[in-house]
């Protein structure tokens, strides 16, 4: 009886951790990043400061975390079987209507590992 409770218990605890969960993002409005894809309303570069600070504290994450906490990706980039890019334009992209683009617009990159786990976080202007 006890094995069995004990069994019970671990299963319960192990199925709780296993589900992802939206992420702290601090003072950004999660509302304005969401309503802003591709960048084309600028709302997310208010957030950068705070992104920058927090960027770090994904690493590890898994994607669906990722998108509970970001929504979906503005854009997903397979480079090869083991690591997957999610990209989230901060500045308006090439997908925004009636912008022209002169340059790379700056993004954040979340880089994920064969399963799915963040393993790098960039804000930059390259691709990857």
């Amino acid at each position: 009886m006890t094995k069995s409770l004990f069994l019970f218990t671990v299963l319960i605890l192990s199925i709780s951790l296993s589900c992802s969960s939206k992420r702290d993002t601090g003072s950004m409005n999660m509302e304005n990043w969401k309503a802003d894809h591709y960048g084309c309303k600028g709302l997310r570069m208010q957030d950068l400061e705070e992104l920058e600070r927090l960027k770090n504290s994904f690493l590890g994450v898994d994607n669906q975390a990722l998108i509970k906490t970001f929504g979906r990706p503005d854009r997903v980039e397979l480079v090869d079987k083991s690591q997957t890019f999610f990209f989230y334009f901060l500045e308006p992209s090439n997908a925004c209507e009636g912008v022209e683009i002169e340059k790379e617009p700056l993004r954040v990159l979340f880089r994920l590992n064969a399963i799915s786990k963040v393993s790098e976080v960039t804000i930059t202007t390259l691709n990857p």
